[in-house]
C-alpha cells in the first residue's frame, strides 16, 4: 500500500453500533474489526473497558503519516460529498459539513490513540484474506466499508477467500455495507449468499438503522 493512495475516512462507534446492530451484549464480545483505519470505535470502545483488535494496511503508516494524509484529503473528499449530495441519505447527517465535522473528530480520536494502541496490539498491520490469528481467537468479526463496497477493486474470489478466513477465527461475521461504490448492490453478494450456504453456514441480511449510500441499510450476518 502506498499512502497517496489511502484516503482515510473515520467512523465513530455509534456509527458502528447503528451499521452492524450491535448490542450491549456484542459490545461485551471479544471482536475484530477489519478495515477499521482511522475509525475512533476501537478508541472509544477501549475507553468503555471493551475488548477490539483494529487491522488495517493503514497500520503500517506512522501517527503523522496518516494525519497528513488527513489533511490533504479531507476538503476533496468533503467537496466530493457536496457536489453528489443526492447520492447520499442526509438521516444520521445533516448536510456535508455536518457529516465532515463527525469524520473528522472521529480521526482525531483515533489519532490520539493510535501509538498507544500500537505498543498494546489493539491496531495491526494485517491485510485480508490472510490473517495472523489462532482459529476462534475472536467471538464477532466486523467488516466496514471493504468487501462489497470494492467490488470493481477486489475479486469474487478475495471476497470469497477473506470471508472464510474471518469465519476461521471467530464464529459470526458482520458485513457493511453490500453496496458497491456507484451505490448499487453488489454482483457478489448472490454468489457468495449460495457458496456459504451450500458450506451450511447461515447466512442472513438484515436491515440495519443506518443509511448514508441511498439503499445501503443492509448488513450481512453470518455464522457457524
Amino acid at each position: 500500500m502506498k499512502l497517496e493512495e489511502v484516503v482515510p475516512w473515520g467512523r465513530t462507534l455509534e456509527e458502528y453500533k447503528l451499521m452492524f446492530n450491535l448490542s450491549e451484549i456484542d459490545l461485551n464480545l471479544k471482536i475484530l474489526g477489519c478495515g477499521d483505519g482511522p475509525a475512533s470505535f476501537n478508541a472509544e470502545m477501549t475507553e468503555l473497558g471493551h475488548s477490539v483488535v483494529s487491522i488495517d494496511p493503514i497500520y503500517q503508516f506512522s501517527t503523522e503519516q496518516i494525519e497528513q494524509r488527513v489533511r490533504a484529503t479531507y476538503e476533496l473528499v468533503i467537496s466530493q460529498v457536496k457536489q453528489n449530495s443526492s447520492h447520499y441519505i442526509w438521516k444520521n447527517f445533516e448536510n456535508a459539513d455536518e457529516l465532515g465535522k463527525s469524520r473528522l473528530g472521529a480521526m482525531e480520536k483515533f489519532l490520539l490513540d493510535y501509538e498507544s494502541g500500537r505498543v498494546s496490539g489493539r491496531y495491526l498491520c494485517q491485510s485480508l484474506p490472510n490473517l495472523e490469528f489462532s482459529g476462534d481467537q475472536f467471538q464477532l468479526c466486523l467488516c466496514s466499508h471493504l468487501l462489497f463496497l470494492y467490488s470493481e477493486q477486489l475479486s469474487l474470489d478475495f471476497h470469497l477467500a477473506s470471508i472464510y478466513e474471518l469465519m476461521r477465527i471467530s464464529p459470526e461475521v458482520r458485513i457493511f455495507p453490500l453496496l458497491n461504490l456507484a451505490g448499487e448492490q453488489s454482483l457478489y453478494l448472490d454468489h457468495v449468499l449460495e457458496d456459504l450456504s451450500n458450506k451450511g453456514y447461515d447466512v442472513q441480511v438484515q436491515l440495519v438503522g443506518y443509511e448514508f449510500q441511498k439503499g445501503g441499510n443492509q448488513m450481512l450476518k453470518i455464522s457457524r
